[in-house]
């Protein structure tokens, strides 16, 4: 499948940290972790970083906060980190969307017609776009972290729960946990050829010439 014109995480966080920090409030670093969903010690790694290279200048208020003032130089680093941002998550958004549409094909070919999506972020949103327009049916979303969210129109089950039903293909939808989902629904006895994804997930030409439709499976 296609491959992505890889952005940084590193700059990406570097970019989301400068603009949580542009508005010269004060704030704690545990604050800021907690709104970016990063360690603690992470956020100080950068913050002591951006102080070296004197993108910032620090505040002191009472009660362990601090105003994170932003230089010129720091200013012109978040607007070149902006580009990157933008121009990493074109290049995310295009050849994902591809990649979706090229294994829910490759499905329909097979006689596959329902699929579960298993894990909800930005990555979901772009693979069921593609699932629309290859014309299968999204029977559950599943999402530890997400129980009882809406995701267009279904509302998201626990992967114990959306595994309750077991005659559909189960697609990986995060790209930051598809290790992580994978393992967890092995460990709960899904088998390999049941768990599709893209990327490193990606199921090949090959593999689905190979896929059999439940239907064939109960012969």
């Amino acid at each position: 499948m296609n491959s992505i014109d890889n952005g940084s995480p590193d700059d990406i966080k570097a970019f989301q940290l400068l603009s949580e920090v542009s508005d010269d409030q004060p704030v704690s670093q545990r604050e800021l972790a907690k709104r970016l969903g990063i360690a603690l010690g992470l956020v100080n790694s950068y913050i002591k970083n951006f102080v070296a290279k004197g993108y910032i200048r620090i505040k002191n208020y009472p009660h362990n906060r601090y105003a994170y003032l932003l230089t010129p130089h720091g200013i012109a680093e978040k607007g070149r980190l902006a580009y990157q941002h933008v121009h990493y998550f074109t290049s995310l958004y295009t050849v994902t969307r591809q990649d979706y549409l090229q294994l829910f094909r490759q499905l329909a070919e097979r006689g596959i017609s329902r699929v579960a999506f298993c894990g909800v972020d930005e990555v979901a949103e772009i693979a069921w776009l593609s699932l629309r327009e290859s014309g299968l049916e999204l029977v559950e979303v599943m999402d530890d972290r997400n129980i009882g969210s809406d995701f267009m129109g279904r509302q998201i089950v626990s992967l114990n729960r959306g595994l309750l039903s077991v005659n559909h293909w189960i697609v990986i939808t995060s790209m930051k946990r598809s290790g992580q989902l994978k393992a967890y629904l092995r460990e709960r006895g899904v088998s390999d050829e049941m768990i599709l994804g893209i990327g490193s997930d990606a199921m090949t030409q090959s593999d689905a010439s190979a896929v059999e439709t439940p239907e064939k499976r109960t012969e």
